[in-house]
C-alpha cells in the first residue's frame, strides 16, 4: 500500500492523482525527508523542518533545488487542493543518478497520532542493536524501517530504543528519546542522534520549568535505575513510556514529565497563535 495518503499530492510542480504515487519514488536513489505536522492549518516549527532539511543536504553533499519560500507555498497548496488543514505532510527530495531526474514530493500521510489513554498509561517499548549510519542526517533508511517495524509488529511494541555498538541508548527508530532519573531529564548528545525538531523544543521546556537538563550517554544495562522514560517526536509530541522489554515504569504519573508534556503543549499552542495569521494570508 503506499504511503501517500490523501487523494491528490504533488510532484515538483504537478498536481497528481495519489494513483499515480510509486513508493519507488521515494526508495529508489537518495531521499532526503521531513515529515511536518499541521494543526488548525499551521505547519507546527516549518522554519526548524526546514532549515534542518538544508542541513541534511549540506551533510551527504547535495543540494537543495527549492528555497524555503517555494517549499512552504507547496506545503499550502497541498492543503488546499485536498482541503485539509490537520495532519502529517511529508516533503521529499529525491535524488537520482540523472540530475534531470531529481523529484520533489510533498504528499499527507496517514498518521498514527497517540489515544487519550496512550498517554494517560504510557506505551510499551523494545530494545533494538541497530544505529544510523549517518544520525545527523534525515534519510530514507529502508533496512532500518523494516527490521524495527517488523520487529515492533511481533512484539506489540510502540517503539524501538535504537542501541548502538557501544551499548549506548541513542533514539527510537522514529522518535528521539528522553529518560528521568530523580529530577533530572537526560538525553543522547546530538551527535549521536537525529536532532529531532520536537527534541529541540523539549529542551527548551525543561529551561522554561527549570528542570535540570543533560546530554548525556546511557548504557541500556542501566535502564532499571531510570524513574521515567518518555518519546517525542512530530506525530507524539510527549509520549509517556510504560516498558522497555520486561522493565516496568509509571512514567505517565512521573511529575517531571507532566510538567514537559504540559510545557510543550502551551510552546505548541504559542506557535500556532503568532503563525496562523501568516498562513491564513498566505492562502488567500
Amino acid at each position: 500500500m503506499s504511503e501517500c495518503y490523501r487523494q491528490l499530492f504533488i510532484k515538483n510542480s504537478e498536481v497528481t492523482s495519489r494513483e499515480n504515487f510509486s513508493d519507488s519514488m521515494i526508495t529508489e536513489g537518495t531521499s532526503l525527508y521531513e515529515v511536518v505536522r499541521v494543526i488548525e492549518g499551521v505547519p507546527l516549527f516549518l522554519e526548524k523542518h526546514l532549515e534542518r532539511l538544508k542541513n541534511s543536504a549540506a551533510i551527504v553533499k547535495l543540494e537543495l533545488w527549492m528555497n524555503i519560500g517555494e517549499i512552504k507555498g507547496k506545503m499550502l497548496e497541498l492543503m488546499k487542493i485536498n482541503n485539509v488543514y490537520e495532519g502529517n505532510i511529508k516533503l521529499v527530495f529525491n535524488y537520482s543518478e540523472k540530475k534531470e531526474e531529481n523529484t520533489f514530493l510533498t504528499y499527507f500521510l496517514k498518521h498514527h497520532y497517540p489515544s487519550k489513554e496512550q498517554y494517560k498509561e504510557g506505551v510499551p517499548t523494545i530494545t533494538c542493536f541497530m544505529e544510523r549510519s549517518n544520525p545527523n542526517a534525515k534519510v530514507i533508511n529502508s533496512n532500518l524501517k523494516s527490521t524495527t517495524d517488523e520487529m515492533m509488529k511481533k512484539t506489540g511494541a510502540y517503539e524501538a530504543i535504537l542501541i548502538d555498538k557501544n551499548n549506548k541508548i541513542t533514539e527510537g527508530s522514529r522518535s528521539n528519546i528522553f529518560m528521568v532519573e530523580k529530577d533530572t531529564v537526560v538525553t543522547s548528545p546530538v551527535e549521536d542522534v537525529l536532532p529531532g525538531i520536537t527534541r529541540e523544543f523539549i529542551i527548551e521546556a525543561c529551561r522554561r520549568e527549570n528542570i535540570r537538563f543533560l546530554e548525556e550517554r546511557v548504557d541500556h544495562r542501566d535502564i532499571d535505575k531510570l524513574d521515567a522514560l518518555f518519546i517525542t517526536g512530530t506525530s507524539p509530541k510527549v509520549l509517556p513510556i510504560n516498558k522497555v522489554n520486561d522493565n516496568v515504569f509509571y512514567s505517565s504519573t512521573n511529575i517531571v514529565v507532566q510538567n514537559i508534556m504540559s510545557a510543550y503543549n502551551r510552546i505548541i499552542e504559542e506557535y500556532i497563535r503568532n503563525n496562523k495569521e501568516n498562513i491564513k494570508l498566505d492562502e488567500n
